[in-house]
Formats: C-alpha cells, sequence, structure tokens
C-alpha cells in the first residue's frame, strides 16, 4: 500500500515539473515579447520583394526568348535562381510567362535579358515586411528549445517510474515536431528575405495581337456561319410540329365560321 502511494505521489510529481516547465516557457516567450520590441531590426533587413514585369516581344520571338531565360536562371548566371513556374500557349496570338526566385543581384541582369530589344509594357514591386513574422518565429523555436533541453534533463533522473518515462518521451516527441515545423518556416521566411521572386510575362505588342484577332475572326467564320445554319435547323425543326398544330387550329376555325356565315 505504501508503494502504491509513493507511486502515485512521484507521478504526481512527475505531472507538476511538467506543467511548470511549460509555464515557465510560456512566461519566458511573454517577457521576450517586449524586448524584441524594444530592439527592432534593422530597416529593410527582413523585407521580401516580388517583381511583375510585363514585356511585349514580337511572337515569333517568345519562345526562344522564353527559353534563354529559363536557361540562365537554372545555370546560375546571374546568381543564386530557380524557376518556380513556367507558362506558354501557342496559336496566332502566343504568350508566355516564367517566374523565378533569384538573388537581389540577380533581378536586374535577368530583367534586362528578357526585355532585350523588346518593350516593358508595365513593372510593379511589391515589399512584404515579415520583420513580425520573423521575430515570432524565433520567439516559438526559442522556447520550444528550452522546453526541450529542460525534459531532457528531467529525464536523467534515475527515481522515474515508467508510466513518467512514456509521458516525458510523448512530450518530447510533439515539442520536436513542433520545433522542426518552426525551422521549416523560418527557413521559408529566410528565403523569401534572402531572394526576390520575379515574374516576366511575354505577350506580342497590342498592333500585333490586334491583327492576331482579326486573322482569327475570319479564320472562325466559317464555323461560326456553320454552327448559326445549324442553329436554326434545329430551332425550325423543334417548331414545326407547333407550327403544324398551329395550321390546323386555324383550318377549322376557318372552316366553321364559314359555315355559319353560308347558314
Amino acid at each position: 500500500m505504501t508503494g502504491i502511494h509513493g507511486s502515485l505521489r512521484q507521478s504526481a510529481w512527475t505531472c507538476i515539473v511538467l506543467f511548470a516547465i511549460c509555464a515557465c516557457s510560456n512566461k519566458e516567450m511573454a517577457a521576450g515579447a517586449p524586448a524584441k520590441n524594444l530592439a527592432p531590426p534593422t530597416q529593410g533587413a527582413f523585407l521580401a520583394y516580388e517583381h511583375d514585369i510585363a514585356i511585349e516581344l514580337a511572337a515569333a520571338d517568345i519562345p526562344a526568348r522564353m527559353q534563354a531565360v529559363q536557361d540562365s536562371c537554372q545555370s546560375g548566371k546571374f546568381g543564386d535562381c530557380a524557376v518556380l513556374d513556367v507558362r506558354q500557349s501557342a496559336g496566332d496570338s502566343p504568350s508566355a510567362s516564367l517566374t523565378v526566385r533569384i538573388a537581389p543581384q540577380g533581378v536586374e541582369p535577368i530583367i534586362r535579358q528578357a526585355a532585350q530589344g523588346a518593350e516593358i509594357g508595365s513593372r510593379n514591386t511589391h515589399a512584404e515586411d515579415l520583420a513580425q513574422v520573423v521575430a515570432d518565429n524565433d520567439l516559438q523555436q526559442l522556447r520550444l528549445q528550452k522546453e526541450h533541453a529542460r525534459l531532457l534533463e528531467f529525464q536523467q533522473r534515475s527515481d522515474l517510474a515508467v508510466a513518467d518515462l512514456l509521458a516525458i518521451s510523448k512530450q518530447l516527441s510533439e515539442i520536436e515536431a513542433g520545433l522542426e515545423t518552426a525551422q521549416r518556416e523560418g527557413a521559408q521566411h529566410r528565403r523569401r528575405i534572402d531572394t526576390q521572386r520575379v515574374t516576366l510575362d511575354f505577350h506580342p505588342p497590342g498592333g500585333q495581337r490586334g491583327r492576331s484577332e482579326i486573322a482569327q475572326a475570319f479564320a472562325d467564320f466559317g464555323s461560326i456561319l456553320s454552327v448559326s445554319i445549324a442553329w436554326m435547323i434545329r430551332a425550325f425543326a423543334g417548331l414545326l410540329p407547333l407550327l403544324a398544330v398551329l395550321s390546323l387550329v386555324i383550318f377549322v376555325w376557318r372552316r366553321r365560321r364559314k359555315h355559319r356565315i353560308g347558314s
């Protein structure tokens, strides 16, 4: 009986210690937030830039230019670069779109290569401030690391019961999973800050697009006419029974009227 009471007291003590570890970590996290605010990061150090560039290029030159810019990115010609998205459409009015993530020093060179001999129709630059997001992520990682270290230290005690060791192992697994997620998110934030997203949209000049649309309209003339005639035939076929019934009713009505007048 004494052994049972002792085991219960030990398990209760383990729960109290685990709770205290979490509570202390939460207090440290809350206490650390004002300190972060007192020492803000250098302005501009946590900005994630995105550039959208519309390039007017002759339709025949779009595929080759698109491939050349893509090859420059993949070969690292302008620094660290990764292709994120590639889109192409053919036909009389071809267009293409290339999205890359590239080191800041490579932004202007890759835009110059894409727009060589062409005209930049529009350019938009957007920056998202990730300072608070990065600070929150760093604080979360610090809290989880401290919890993990304290639990490892507590796990080394020789007087723990099997149930207590299982509870601590479960808690450690949860903390390690949370820490891994936080570290992955932190790496993604850092990647967005250290590199910049550039989207290059290639399309023919306005006049060329207009001529292509007129040519396409003439090319579609036959098919549109065929569809219209087919629709009229179907409509006539659908109305034919109704016209037949209506004609029969009029014929009967006229005969009766003629008969009444004759009488």
